[in-house]
């Protein structure tokens, strides 16, 4: 009903006010991890920090044989 839908979202909007996020940050989190547990949340960021580090490696080594190739051509 109308009236359990606005209570609930106004304890949405207490606990977002509470915690200091905006609602649609709540609701970009609950699309996102709604429905993990707690074990799969954290396996997630982990594989979110590994994935960005991994990211940096390639980008990293991407440049070094750019750079190593620009040398070579040089030499030539």
């Amino acid at each position: 009903t109308t009236h359990t839908y606005n209570a609930v979202r106004q304890t949405i909007r207490e606990v977002c006010r509470r915690q200091g996020v905006t609602e649609t940050t709540f609701f970009r989190w609950r699309a996102k991890y709604g429905g993990m547990a707690q074990p799969e949340v954290k396996r997630l960021k982990q594989l979110e920090d590994e994935n960005s580090k991994l990211r940096k490696v390639v980008a990293d080594l991407s440049l070094d044989k750019e750079m190593l190739q620009d040398a070579l051509r040089r030499k030539l």
